[in-house]
C-alpha cells in the first residue's frame, strides 16, 4: 500500500510540475497589440485626380517586435498591418476625386485600371520608446515612410519620404497594450496629417502637376465635377 501511495503521490506531483511548466511558458509569451483606432477624413477640398493604390502584402500586414531581453524586459509584437489600411484608405478617399485599390503592383503590361497615377506606400523604419519607470506608460513611436507616386506601367513619377511622430499623451492608462496602441494611432493620425498638406508641394510631384494642368498645383472640383455620380 505504502508504494502505490508512493507511486500516486510521484504521479501527481509529475503532474503538478508539468503544468507549473506550461502556466510558466505561457507568460513569457510576447504581449500582442492588434492597433486599432479611428481616423478622421481631411478637411481639405478634393485634388481632380482618379488616384490608385497599391498596398504590398509587407505594408498591409505591417508589423513590429521587441524582445526586450536588452532591457530585461517582456517582448512586443505590435501589429500596424489593418490600421495602416485603414487610415490610408480614408485619408486618400477624402483626398482625391476618385480612389481605388490596385489590384495587382503597377508593372509594364499590367492590367489596372485607368487611374491618373497610382501611390504605393512603405513603411522604412519604425522606433519607440519605452517608459523610463515602470509606473508610467507613456511610449513614442516615429515611423518613416517610403512613397512611390508611378504611372499604370510602373514608370515613375515622383518618389520622397515622410515622418510622423506619435505619443501615448497621459500616463493614466489601464495597461501598456492600451498606451502603444494609443501611440501608434496618434502617429498614424500625424502621417495622415503630412501627408495631406505635403502631398503637392513634394518637388516632382508639384512639377508632374503643372504639366498635367499647367498648374503648380491641382485645381479644385468645379460644381459639374462633384456631382459626377
Amino acid at each position: 500500500m505504502s508504494d502505490l501511495m508512493t507511486s500516486a503521490n510521484g504521479r501527481a506531483v509529475h503532474r503538478l510540475l508539468v503544468l507549473i511548466c506550461l502556466l510558466a511558458l505561457s507568460g513569457c509569451g510576447p504581449t500582442k497589440v492588434d492597433v486599432k483606432g479611428s481616423f478622421p477624413q481631411p478637411l481639405i477640398e478634393p485634388l481632380p485626380l482618379n488616384l490608385g493604390v497599391w498596398y504590398s502584402p509587407e505594408f498591409s500586414s505591417h508589423e513590429f517586435s521587441d524582445d526586450g531581453s536588452s532591457r530585461d524586459e517582456g517582448s512586443w509584437v505590435v501589429k500596424t498591418g489593418e490600421a495602416q489600411v485603414q487610415m490610408w484608405d480614408i485619408l486618400l478617399a477624402g483626398m482625391f476625386r476618385r480612389f481605388e485599390h490596385m489590384p495587382i503592383e503597377p508593372a509594364p503590361d499590367t492590367d489596372n485600371p485607368v487611374v491618373d497615377a497610382i501611390l504605393v506606400p512603405s513603411v522604412q523604419e519604425l522606433q519607440y520608446t519605452i517608459p523610463t519607470h515602470t509606473n508610467t506608460k507613456i511610449y513614442e513611436i516615429w515611423l518613416r515612410y517610403h512613397f512611390k507616386l508611378v504611372q499604370m506601367d510602373g514608370s515613375p513619377i515622383a518618389e520622397w519620404t515622410m515622418t510622423s511622430y506619435g505619443k501615448t499623451p497621459t500616463a493614466f492608462m489601464q495597461s501598456n497594450a492600451a498606451a502603444v496602441n494609443l501611440a501608434a494611432v496618434v502617429a498614424l493620425r500625424d502621417a495622415g496629417a503630412n501627408f495631406a498638406t505635403g502631398f503637392t508641394r513634394v518637388p516632382d510631384v508639384e512639377t508632374w502637376l503643372a504639366e498635367k494642368w499647367d498648374s503648380p498645383a491641382a485645381t479644385p472640383l468645379s460644381a459639374d465635377e462633384e456631382e459626377l455620380p
